[in-house]
């Protein structure tokens, strides 16, 4: 699965954890000194609304910065090893993390615009005579109507630019990604066809090589950049959340503690990953075997086409019975998943508003200030969330990636994994 696509996947991952383990430790602990050196301004300012937000000289210097660390990284690998992938398995990963990364830096920017936005619209609503601009309105409240008229408007123009911005980025995004996982798929796919003279007695091979390799694909492509958005996203917003946790001076039934926000958003996190964890932690296990049951079924239903021996109709009753069995259990299993996925995701719902009451009723923010706050805690807690927005398609990818291990296994001639040997 892995070096098929990656040069020494195992030195290669360790390689790329502890790189980037460096990168961001000097980028996070000098980059103010980098910046000076290269002429670059990177003092404090106001966050800068619209597209200029991506051309602000910190902005500037990642991009360069991520540009060295990249070609330094790959450059090294290709003396190191001479993989046929790797251009797609080194280079193409580093496009995707930065373009990914370009994403959730439009959603920051968006964010951004949303406070002066919503205050903007706040002023509106609570100035004198602001639900009946008529003639018999005084001219300041007129002038004063056309002005913010005129500022709602510029601010629709700027947010239409970043949104445009957001459709390019995902539209070329998902597009390489398209390609990415293709050509790995195409890796694997010689990969295992070059050994078809060993496996193809092995149970399943064929399945295995074309719709095995295909469903990896498939849930990578989604899987993978989602994982990757989830990351930045925690990167891009946890800053965020912790800034605006000033606002918030206490939680309900908590009081006060330092940064609410930040906190309140990890711990409410945490729980859910943990409770999913523990509510699916037999589905993997399950949809392997569910795969087992249905190419038994199908391989016998096949040579039954050519042998008329075969495939009788005793034989396809019992090995439906299987099937049948392991699709109750999984339909049972996932009966509770669902139940405390869905409790929670709707407790998820109204979290934030219930941490914001009190802070709500004394009036402490503005509505420009609630809409970046809601913004930002549901970045951070989806982010946190990932596994349990996901875990259903994980299920799906753990169960493909023990299929291909137990292929990858035969084909070696090591023991079966443990899962494989036991009794469907």
């Amino acid at each position: 699965m892995f070096k098929s696509f990656f040069p020494n996947p195992k030195i290669f991952f360790i390689s790329v954890v502890f790189y980037s383990a460096i990168c961001s430790s000097i980028w996070y602990g000098f980059n103010e000194q980098i910046g000076a050196a290269l002429g670059f301004d990177l003092s404090e300012a106001p966050p800068v609304i619209g597209l200029g937000h991506f051309l602000t000289d910190s902005f500037l210097l990642f991009y360069l910065y991520f540009a060295t660390c990249t070609a330094l990284f790959a450059a090294c690998w290709y003396r190191i090893a001479n993989h046929p992938w790797q251009w797609w398995s080194i280079l193409g990963s580093a496009l995707i993390l930065f373009s990914t990364y370009f994403s959730v830096q439009v959603s920051v920017a968006i964010n951004n615009w949303r406070r002066p936005f919503f205050d903007l619209v706040q002023d509106a609503l609570s100035k004198p005579g602001a639900q009946s601009a008529d003639s018999t309105s005084s001219a300041a409240v007129k002038e004063s109507a056309e002005s913010i008229t005129q500022g709602l408007f510029d601010l629709i123009v700027i947010f239409a630019e970043i949104a445009f911005l957001a459709i390019f980025v995902y539209v070329v995004t998902r597009f390489f990604v398209s390609h990415y996982i293709f050509r790995w798929r195409t890796a694997m796919n010689s990969y295992y066809t070059s050994q078809w003279t060993q496996v193809r007695h092995i149970e399943g091979a064929s399945q295995r090589i074309q719709e095995d390799t295909m469903r990896f694909a498939e849930i990578m492509e989604g899987l993978g950049v989602s994982i990757v958005d989830a990351v930045m996203t925690l990167f891009a917003f946890l800053p965020v959340l912790w800034v605006l946790s000033e606002y918030v001076s206490e939680l309900p039934l908590v009081g006060a503690i330092a940064h609410p926000l930040f906190v309140a958003s990890l711990v409410w996190s945490v729980f859910g990953t943990g409770l999913l964890a523990l509510v699916g932690i037999k589905l993997p296990g399950l949809e392997f075997k569910n795969q087992r049951v249905e190419a038994a079924y199908r391989k016998e239903l096949v040579y039954g086409e050519d042998d008329e021996t075969r495939a009788q109709p005793p034989t396809l009753i019992d090995l439906f019975a299987d099937v049948r069995k392991n699709y109750f259990r999984l339909y049972f299993n996932y009966m509770y998943f669902n139940v405390a996925r869905m409790l929670y995701l709707q407790a998820d719902n109204i979290f934030v508003y219930v941490l914001l009451i009190p802070t709500i009723a004394v009036g402490a923010i503005t509505f420009g200030i609630l809409q970046q706050i809601l913004t930002a805690f549901s970045q951070v807690s989806n982010s946190f969330q990932y596994l349990v927005n996901s875990w259903t398609t994980i299920v799906q990818l753990l169960s493909v990636y023990k299929r291909l291990s137990s292929f990858e296994a035969a084909i070696s001639h090591e023991p079966l994994p443990a899962i494989d040997q036991l009794a469907t």
